[in-house]
């Protein structure tokens, strides 16, 4: 398998602090990696490397086969899918949900006076069908609730047919409910195996789909574990990684992590 993503001795220091510092790592073609790590511990950063939004300060990034600084990022971001609380950010609240997708065919933010095809739209609806998201087309983007509006982040990702998918905390603030339709949901799109690679971050092992391969664990900027989730997802590693006594279990496809009680 080919690498999607190679990092290698890269740093980013921002006023004098690493936010990442010295990290090595690969995504191979076809994995699905989670990181993991607790508040400031650089995994946004490397998101936004992987995204080619951000520049190291130091080391070599290569993304698609391309490496950073080499080529125009314009012509990589296409192949890029990326959903998170900054591209929220950036869209109108004021589309439907279906044009906040649709936009996406344009690398567009808004719609201005595209003239979108009947492919693009049904490409569009049957991503938002995948994701629950069908009743929803004509609603305004900006009155969703946050677990809708991160479903249609995800269509939105998907609809130029990336060849890696990055999903920044895509649970986050989310009720049980809400979390766990959309773990559901990001589980099914991991084990499709014509889906792109995909890199997740997120603070909690309870987020972690089904069907997602490996894991790096990062803290203060540094790699502390790397590799497939059955071997580097341990009660040792986790506590490493946020810097208090817990334990790990398994049960089924799915993980918990709770602290150990205090005497």
């Amino acid at each position: 398998m080919s690498d999607v993503l190679e990092l290698v001795d890269v740093s980013v220091v921002r006023d004098g602090r690493a936010l990442v510092d010295d990290v090595s790592w690969s995504v191979k073609e076809g994995e699905r990696w989670i990181i993991l790590g607790p508040n400031g511990a650089g995994k946004t950063t490397l998101l936004n490397l992987a995204s080619s939004y951000l520049f190291p300060t130091g080391g070599d990034v290569t993304i698609l086969g391309a490496r950073l600084g080499r080529i125009d990022v314009f012509d990589l971001r296409p192949r890029i899918g990326m959903a998170g609380i900054a591209m929220a950010e950036k869209l109108s609240k004021r589309q439907t949900v279906l044009e906040t997708v649709l936009t996406a065919a344009y690398g567009m933010t808004a719609s201005w006076h595209e003239n979108y095809e009947q492919v693009d739209e049904d490409r569009a609806r049957a991503f938002l069908d995948r994701l629950g998201m069908t009743e929803y087309l004509n609603r305004r983007f900006g009155t969703l609730s946050e677990g809708e509006r991160k479903r249609t982040l995800i269509a939105r990702a998907m609809m130029t047919d990336p060849e890696l998918l990055l999903l920044d905390e895509p649970a986050a603030g989310l009720d049980l409910g809400g979390r766990e339709d959309l773990v559901r949901r990001l589980g099914r799109l991991a084990r499709d195996p014509i889906a792109p690679s995909m890199i997740m971050v997120t603070h909690h092992v309870e987020e972690i789909p089904p069907g997602f391969t490996h894991v790096l664990m990062i803290r203060q900027g540094k790699v502390l574990a790397a590799g497939p989730v059955e071997t580097e997802l341990t009660s040792r590693n986790l506590s490493l990684c946020f810097g208090l006594p817990l334990v790990v279990e398994r049960n089924g496809a799915r993980w918990t992590a709770q602290g150990l009680p205090l005497r």
